[in-house]
């Protein structure tokens, strides 16, 4: 089976390398220096399992910038360009899920399309009517920054949405569903077959729902550190009870990343002229939480440093194994301590330039803790051990 696969991050690289197992794939993308890279065999992201199963030289992977190259000859071409969501459209912005279609029908108009871009729920059966093309389907993620590649080997579900109504479309989703199945190292995997907008909506309620738990415990944190309670005693009293459990539960700035902000402010919009009141709260608690967090931090700053402190940064990135730090919630929490005049320095090593955010950025570790009155961590790090007199971090469990 020959595949494509349109856009090379988290997504598109791990489904890449999943179905390149055991199919001939070609993974596109208009950044020459990731295709470089993963023609070298080097993971262009940060992701254990991606890096060990490219220096795999049976794995039958190749990756181009040339769209027609690619797309002529696929029997499914999956697109997996990122849809970051317009604030003022009140929509994600799915004009790159747009380009790779126009590009893949420009050159073949017999292969299934297979969209795992996020996008608003209707918006595969919009697509179809818009390009007169019925091989269309939607299958949504389900993935962790920095272990897409393991959370793919071991899926929960695979989920495929299409038109049940068309014979060949339904052989093509369950032809793909088998496809990803049988790349995975997980046997017996549950196959939801749907149709295109209710596997819309499943991925992004089940994002919100995760959302929730995260602003759920951030607001239990709130009311422990400002009534003098321990946090940890109170999550592990709830957790014990088995409906409630213990995942998802680890008090945090903010919840952030990728997918969760961007899909929560989604849903809401999708709930225009229904009646709501929870998924509204959601978006707001996180705003809530940072407002919350960046005061408490000021207050600490201004305990140790005096009237002029210098608060450190440690990582924009939101969890221990991601080298991204898109619409991570420490940048909301820079932009609070910037209005309150807080001067801050930034240690990402990921990071190339000097400033950020309007912030210095320092590269060595020593020179960054030395410098900074307080040193605030999303999630708490060994390397953070010798300064716990002045580190500010809600991180209870040392874990994401």
């Amino acid at each position: 089976m020959k595949i494509a696969v349109a856009g090379i991050g988290y997504v598109g690289l791990s489904n890449a390398v999943l179905l390149a197992r055991h199919n001939e794939v070609t993974a596109v993308d208009i950044d020459e220096s990731r295709v470089e890279k993963i023609n070298k065999r080097i993971s262009p992201i940060a992701d254990k399992e991606i890096s060990e199963y490219l220096a795999d030289k049976s794995l039958k992977l190749t990756a181009t910038t040339d769209t027609r190259a690619a797309y002529e000859n696929a029997d499914y071409v999956i697109i997996s360009t990122p849809t970051n969501y317009d604030d003022e459209k009140n929509y994600f912005d799915t004009s790159s899920v747009e380009s790779a279609i126009e590009a893949v029908l420009a050159v073949n108009k017999k292969v299934a399309i297979v969209i795992k871009s996020t996008v608003p729920v209707g918006y595969t059966e919009s697509i179809i009517r818009k390009y007169s093309y019925s091989d269309i389907l939607f299958s949504p993620e389900f993935l962790r920054e920095g272990r897409a590649l393991y959370d793919n080997l071991y899926p929960s579900r695979i989920i495929v949405g299409f038109d049940a109504s068309n014979e060949s479309v339904e052989r093509a989703a369950k032809k793909f569903a088998d496809l990803l199945s049988s790349g995975a190292i997980k046997k017996d995997v549950p196959k939801l077959f749907m149709s295109s907008t209710e596997a819309e909506a499943v991925k992004l309620f089940a994002n919100t729902y995760l959302a929730l738990r995260v602003a759920y415990f951030n607001e239990l944190d709130t009311y422990c550190e400002t009534k003098g309670l321990n946090t940890r005693m109170i999550i592990e009293g709830i957790g014990h009870d088995p409906r409630i459990g213990g995942h998802y539960n680890n008090p945090s700035f903010g919840y952030g990343g990728y997918c969760l902000p961007k899909d929560t402010k989604q849903l809401k919009a999708n709930y225009k002229d229904i009646p709501e009141n929870l998924i509204s709260a959601i978006v707001l608690s996180n705003e809530t939480r940072k407002d919350f967090i960046a005061g408490d931090i000021v207050k600490f700053a201004k305990e140790k440093g005096g009237e002029k402190p210098t608060v450190g940064i440690y990582r924009l990135t939101m969890k221990a194994g991601s080298d991204n730090f898109r619409q991570s919630a420490i940048q909301g929490i820079i932009a609070r301590l910037k209005e309150s005049d807080i001067e801050a320095v930034i240690f990402e090593p990921s990071l190339a330039d000097a400033e950020f955010m309007g912030c210095k950025t320092e590269k060595s570790f020593e020179k960054f803790a030395e410098s900074a009155s307080i040193i605030v961590a999303n999630r708490f790090e060994e390397c953070l051990q010798p300064f716990k007199d002045k580190l500010y971090t809600r991180d209870i469990y040392f874990r994401d």
